[in-house]
């Protein structure tokens, strides 16, 4: 199901909690609302739709992905760059890195790991960094 855009800066600062598979809707929820939005969006965070879970979704060059509980274990190559967001309005500057290594869980379960270079590992940092609170 397509999901409104949370734009309340309050909410997209806090926390999220760890997903389970209990919270697989989300996952799915959080792929058609990326979908309804991809001429303007690469990846969303489930805060973004008013669920403070730790699930993001990306849209990567083999096709949309969820991930839960996403953790970044590696990272290399420090750049500046400025970003927007789909919540916020503008655009902000940032550090991110140019490639980074992800652990994460599949909607049902299954454990991930991933090596993603340049505007892919751009994507997942914005989007591991809203489940943290941080907003860019």
């Amino acid at each position: 199901m397509i999901r409104p855009i949370n734009h309340n800066q309050a909410l997209l600062q806090q926390r999220a909690r760890q997903a389970t598979t209990a919270d697989a809707d989300i996952a799915r929820d959080l792929l058609a609302t990326l979908a309804a939005h991809r001429a303007e969006c690469v990846g969303m965070a489930a805060n973004m739709i008013g669920q403070p879970v730790a699930i993001i979704v990306a849209q990567l060059a083999a096709g949309p992905v969820a991930m839960m509980n996403p953790v970044i274990t590696r990272e290399g190559g420090p750049f500046e760059t400025e970003e927007g967001c789909l919540s916020l309005t503008g655009t902000r500057p940032t550090t991110r890195y140019r490639r980074i290594t992800v652990l994460w869980h599949t909607p049902s379960g299954e454990a991930q790991t991933g090596r993603f270079t340049g505007f892919e590992a751009q994507i997942i940092q914005h989007e591991c960094d809203h489940l943290k609170g941080i907003l860019i």
